[in-house]
């Protein structure tokens, strides 16, 4: 039976589910360090140890999740049968999420973070390792798996920032007993209930809208495998010469982006001053900063080629990001509440998105490209397994990112519940003096890993053609 081409509805549909990681990402990173160490009153340390050990540990079976979808046999293929089971489960579990019970002692919501953590990081896992990993299967052409890249970015990136601003300009609004926005408790608990329904639709019509792919989608070769024989394929795939520069870049992006987007906020709301409706207007501008990245993208892996496109742009964001707190530090930089400060920031600010935009797509083309490399290698496809390992280090990484700026936090005597203008100056420029110098390391070790990554257009299409001698062989044969 010949495969159909792949039609604008299913390249939306494949996307559209990459809203619900957008969600829960932004969530995690901007909001809920804040939410839970100046809303809640658990102090910042406590919560970032609580979001590092619910990320690690709900890490530990994404790629037993990969390998599992890998070999999964049903009428429903590989992938859909757990995009539909992780779609209740997670609209669930992030709404308990964001409304912990009241009077609890802190050593009880520190516990109530872990569990309610796991349990969305669990099934988000369940849903985006299956659901990414169709990205492989859907095409192998060079090309089109960045079109479908960006396809998926653009929802990620569009459906985060979406309810990112909408928290900031509706559901954050200052109240008598509360007039600074970024501290009302129940605009955290409506982005809750409004999060988890969003999560649930787009999962459901992710899942529905590629169904119709199922029987054009790769099955398991060969017999089952034991349990011993299954994990060594899982290590095999996990260890591809290939694959590991991505994953070491992995670990160094997600460990920047950690740090960095956990301490955003803390950065807009006490360093330079921001309210926040202001502080809107950045999530805003990043819709700048996604339309920028996908129109650019694909002409420069066409002129550059995928690796030397994403190293580029992944020297330009960190720089971008924090030559504004450099200048401040050195006093040649608008002082707060000056006419210039605001669109002076979102300038660098749409700069610096737009650069770390272009990376994201080219990295997840990138990692598709591996698959080819891999069947080549070994006989079998693991794109499950690759998928989680990603996203593996991803959250194992972010979240020691996130654990990072809540130490720290400590560490300059940061106080909790202050207000914007009662941090003493000093504190704001030690935060400054630390951030600097520790995400632009972070970054430089990405930067390294990427270069390490040998896979040319040239090579990949060579893999192709290898593999369709392979498969036309046996025919021959017959």
């Amino acid at each position: 039976m010949h495969e159909p081409p792949i039609s604008r509805p299913t390249k939306a549909a494949y996307g559209v589910g990459a809203v619900a990681l957008g969600l829960k990402d932004n969530g995690f990173s901007y909001l809920l360090l804040l939410f839970y160490n100046q809303v809640i009153g658990l102090p910042a340390p406590t919560v970032g140890l609580a979001i590092m050990i619910a990320l690690i540990a709900d890490a530990m079976l994404d790629p037993v999740i990969g390998q599992v979808s890998d070999n999964w046999r049903s009428r429903w293929g590989r992938r859909h049968p757990f995009m539909y089971l992780s779609a209740v489960p997670i609209a669930v579990s992030y709404f308990l999420l964001w409304h912990p019970p009241l009077g609890w002692s802190d050593q009880a919501l520190f516990f109530y973070l872990i569990a309610t953590a796991m349990v969305i990081r669990t099934f988000i896992a369940m849903f985006e390792i299956p659901s990414a990993a169709m990205g492989a299967e859907l095409t192998s052409d060079y090309h089109a798996r960045t079109d479908l890249a960006a396809w998926r970015a653009a929802f990620n990136w569009y459906g985060g920032l979406i309810m990112v601003m909408l928290t900031f300009r509706v559901f954050l609004t200052p109240t008598a007993e509360q007039p600074v926005a970024q501290l009302n408790r129940a605009g955290y608990e409506l982005y809750g209930l409004v999060s988890s329904l969003v999560m649930l639709a787009v999962i459901l019509i992710s899942a529905a809208g590629t169904h119709h792919r199922i029987p054009w989608m790769r099955q398991p070769t060969g017999l089952r495998k034991g349990p011993g024989a299954a994990l060594r394929d899982m290590f095999q795939a996990m260890l591809n010469r290939a694959l590991l520069p991505m994953l070491g870049a992995g670990v160094f992006n997600a460990m920047a982006y950690g740090l960095s987007v956990a301490l955003s906020l803390y950065f807009n709301t006490y360093f330079w001053g921001f309210s926040a409706g202001q502080v809107s207007l950045f999530i805003l501008a990043q819709f700048g900063s996604s339309a920028l990245a996908l129109w650019i993208a694909a002409p420069l892996s066409h002129r550059m080629g995928k690796r030397n496109a994403a190293i580029l742009c992944k020297v330009l964001a960190p720089l971008f990001g924090v030559t504004p707190i450099v200048l401040r530090l050195l006093d040649v930089f608008p002082a707060n509440g000056s006419a210039l400060l605001l669109p002076i920031m979102l300038v660098f600010h749409l700069l610096s998105v737009t650069a770390a935009s272009v990376v994201a797509i080219m990295v997840g083309s990138m990692c598709a490209d591996v698959v080819e490399d891999h069947e080549l290698k070994t006989g079998r496809r693991a794109e499950g397994v690759m998928a989680a390992a990603n996203l593996f280090v991803n959250k194992t990484t972010s979240g020691i990112g996130i654990f990072a700026s809540s130490m720290v936090l400590a560490l300059v005597g940061f106080p909790a519940g202050a207000a914007p203008q009662g941090v003493d100056p000093q504190v704001l420029r030690d935060l400054a003096l630390v951030y600097v110098p520790a995400v632009m390391a972070m970054h430089g070790c990405a930067v390294l890993c990427i270069w390490r990554y040998r896979i040319t257009r040239e090579s990949h299409a060579q893999t192709l053609a290898l593999l369709a001698e392979r498969r036309a062989a046996p025919s021959l044969e017959a």
